[in-house]
């Protein structure tokens, strides 16, 4: 199993930036792709971002050119940087990890328990 612990959450006001981190262990040998999903009270969860073992990446278009998501390999963990924040960005955002990127982006895999963005206007 892996397990996943995300960091990095907090409040905010719209136009600032925060950076989400995080931890993978346990079996990480298994994990090919990670990412970000996110989830707003009322609504579905949603993708944000997903990372290949290659660095190929795919982002929702509600956040291209403002969120950027990376992978240290070497420490086992996933960064999410969110720039230009809005308030419809809050949400609870969650790690994933899985074996494939298709798995990843359909949210077949593992997820942490999430943290907190908010962002006021």
């Amino acid at each position: 199993q892996v397990q996943l612990v995300e960091s990095g959450g907090g409040l905010v006001q719209a136009g600032g930036s925060l950076r989400l981190s995080c931890a993978a262990s346990g079996s990480i040998f298994s994990i090919n792709a990670m990412g970000w999903f996110r989830q707003a009270p009322g609504k579905e969860r949603e993708l944000v971002a997903v990372i290949g073992a290659s660095g190929i990446t795919n982002y929702a278009d509600s956040v291209k050119g403002r969120f950027t998501i990376s992978r240290d390999n070497a420490k086992n963990t996933l960064y999410l940087q969110m720039n230009s924040l809005r308030p419809e960005d809050t949400a609870m955002y969650y790690c994933t990890a899985s074996r494939s990127l298709t798995f990843a982006t359909q949210g077949l895999g593992s997820f942490g328990q999430g943290t907190q963005v908010t962002v006021s206007s």
